[in-house]
């Protein structure tokens, strides 16, 4: 009997999903990692907002249980002149990517296979990445608006155990968070089964 296709499609991860372990939280598995790669043409921003009051999920400041009105998170741009973000491939099949579309609920998938310059392994025939939503994206930051600490960890720890340079390359390719970084808890849960609860 042959053996089940290997699926040639990959995501970029550039954020938390460069985190075996928050992908595995959403699919109940990790992801082969492909290899690592650059993104040209794109640069990596916090410019995706959530409204904190409305959303599926609602933090509060731990210090002093003040509700920030947004909440602010990475995501990716198109441009030129701006240093390469790097990231993580990692294998998905389309179910896969289907059940990172009701995480990823605001980004929508763009295909940059042609934009993608692999550092090691092989670039796969498909990649695509999580871009924000129209209705999400927020190229400046909004009115008390945070980033989670928490979510800041993760990535931060995603990108340190890709190796001893690729937190440097990450910061290189970032610009610092341009609002709050603040410890926060989660006060409203509408979140469904799988999705991150930390941020």
């Amino acid at each position: 009997m042959a053996a089940p296709a290997v699926s040639d499609l990959a995501v970029f991860g550039y954020g938390s999903l460069a985190s075996p372990a928050s992908v595995s939280g959403t699919l109940g598995r990790g992801l082969e990692v492909i290899g690592q790669a650059r993104l040209e043409g794109w640069r990596r921003r916090w410019s995706v907002m959530r409204d904190n009051r409305t959303s599926e999920k609602a933090f509060a400041r731990a210090l002093d249980g003040s509700i920030p009105a947004h909440c602010i998170g990475l995501n990716l741009e198109p441009t030129s002149g701006a240093p390469a973000p790097n990231g993580v491939l990692l294998r998905a099949s389309e179910a896969d990517l289907d059940r990172l579309d009701l995480r990823e609920v605001r980004y929508e998938r763009a295909d940059v296979t042609r934009d993608v310059r692999m550092t090691t392994g092989n670039c796969p025939d498909t990649v695509v990445t999580y871009v924000a939503r129209a209705g999400n994206f927020a190229p400046d930051p909004p009115e008390d608006a945070i980033v989670i600490a928490s979510y800041l960890e993760a990535v931060e720890a995603a990108f340190r155990a890709l190796g001893p340079d690729a937190l440097d390359e990450f910061w290189a390719s970032t610009d610092r968070p341009p609002v709050e970084v603040a410890e926060a808890v989660l006060i409203e849960d509408r979140i469904p089964a799988g999705n991150p609860r930390e941020w």
